[in-house]
């Protein structure tokens, strides 16, 4: 008589989601565009070093293998040294036919505008100017502007811009504490003079999700209004209050069709959303099917040539985003390794597949730890787990204020062969 075979749940079975019941049901798009700010604002951060333009290459051909849209390439306005990075990426673009699109920022002054221009005419790569002036009543009292003389600065570099052949995003720096009357006159006359995306800015990290969703929502139907529902929407958020991700994500539910992010989140004071962290959410949520296979490549890359430091507890990217030394924790995933299914253990103590970044969940040994722990690290290490063995690691563990290094569970295991 043969043995019922157990039939494996599916994950859904598993896993209650409470996002997909009650009273608040988040409608997401089919999809959404991603704009990677790392090589303009996350080097705007006073604590980065700017990498040399090879490593400003490595890093533009893995935003292509993370299927990254688009990409802020830099402020070719600044000087001479952003603009010869400028012309050296987009060559690169155009002599490997890469599928990323560029863009470069730059003040609503032909000074600034004319130098994306040029890169375009040199390269015979299409540049999107993203033309920025600050819209909020704090800032034009610091400044002393009128929004009368926003208007017009607006209108004459998109204008110039236009005329020049290129592509026009106009981004309200601080819209988010922008009054609704100044945004109609400035959007409005902005897509009159030809812009095409309008991107909405949390410049200061002020803004919560519910702001952000009430004024995505309301340029949304502004532009119905005005008879342009095909412009296009941009979210660009920093991290002040650590509103970032939830500030994006609530974006992107109002209708925005890109998003901006960095790698690390680096940028202006304490960054911007993390491209990490919304390149995983936005899979986690069926928006993205991205292969993020060479994210920890990415992140690891950004980080060694800005000298921003990957914090141990990062999300996604940290060193011990998938390691545990807790014996609970690694019980459960012992146990799920055991079941052989990849999936089980990789979900059942981690909201992030470990797999899809191609990582795998690691159990250490501390003073925190289990038996499971022991005998699961031995076994990974082609060592047998002998009750005698696993007691005396075990012992030492505890003694210990923190996890044990490979080296110390390894001498242990040579002092007691030897001892035998």
């Amino acid at each position: 008589m043969s043995t019922p075979r157990t039939r494996t749940p599916e994950e859904k079975e598993l896993i209650y989601d409470w996002a997909e019941k009650g009273l608040r049901r988040p409608q997401w798009p089919a999809q959404v565009m991603i704009d990677d700010e790392t090589l303009r604002d996350g080097l705007q951060s006073p604590s980065v070093t700017d990498p040399p333009v090879e490593a400003k290459l490595k890093i533009l051909y893995l935003m292509e293998s993370l299927g990254i849209e688009t990409a802020d390439i830099g402020l070719p306005g600044a000087g001479a040294r952003q603009q010869e990075a400028v012309l050296r990426l987009c060559r690169e673009i155009a002599a490997q036919r890469m599928r990323i699109r560029a863009n470069c920022a730059a003040r609503t002054l032909m000074v600034d505008i004319r130098p994306i221009a040029e890169a375009t005419q040199l390269t015979g790569v299409p540049i999107e100017a993203c033309l920025f002036i600050g819209s909020s009543p704090i800032r034009q009292y610091a400044e002393e502007w009128q929004l009368e003389d926003i208007l017009r600065h607006s209108r004459e570099a998109i204008n110039f811009a236009v005329r020049e052949g290129l592509e026009v995003m106009f981004v309200t720096e601080d819209t988010v504490r922008s009054s609704p009357e100044h945004l109609r006159i400035l959007l409005t006359a902005a897509v009159e003079c030809g812009a095409k995306r309008l991107c909405l800015c949390d410049t200061c990290g002020a803004a919560t999700p519910d702001a952000v969703y009430n004024l995505v929502s309301w340029v949304k139907d502004l532009l119905k209004t005005i008879g342009s529902p095909h412009i296009g929407i941009d979210w660009h958020g920093h991290r002040d209050r650590g509103l970032d991700l939830s500030n994006t994500l609530a974006a992107i539910e109002a209708g925005a069709s890109r998003v901006h992010a960095t790698a690390l989140g680096i940028g202006e004071r304490v960054g911007n959303t993390p491209i990490e962290q919304l390149l995983v959410n936005l899979k986690l949520l069926g928006i993205r099917n991205d292969d993020l296979t060479c994210l920890p490549e990415y992140v690891q890359l950004v980080s060694q040539v800005t000298r921003v430091p990957i914090a141990v507890n990062a999300p996604i990217v940290g060193a011990d985003a998938f390691r545990t030394a807790t014996g609970v924790h690694a019980a459960a995933v012992v146990k799920a390794q055991k079941k052989g299914h990849t999936w089980l253990a990789d979900r059942v103590y981690s909201g992030v597949p470990a797999g899809w970044i191609g990582r795998k969940q690691e159990i250490e040994i501390g003073p925190m730890s289990g038996n499971s722990n022991v005998q699961h690290y031995l076994a990974s290490h082609g060592v047998a787990a002998t009750p005698e063995l696993t007691k005396q690691i075990m012992d030492e563990a505890k003694k210990s204020p923190r996890v044990l290094t490979a080296a110390e569970v390894l001498e242990i295991v040579r002092c007691s062969h030897h001892g035998a």
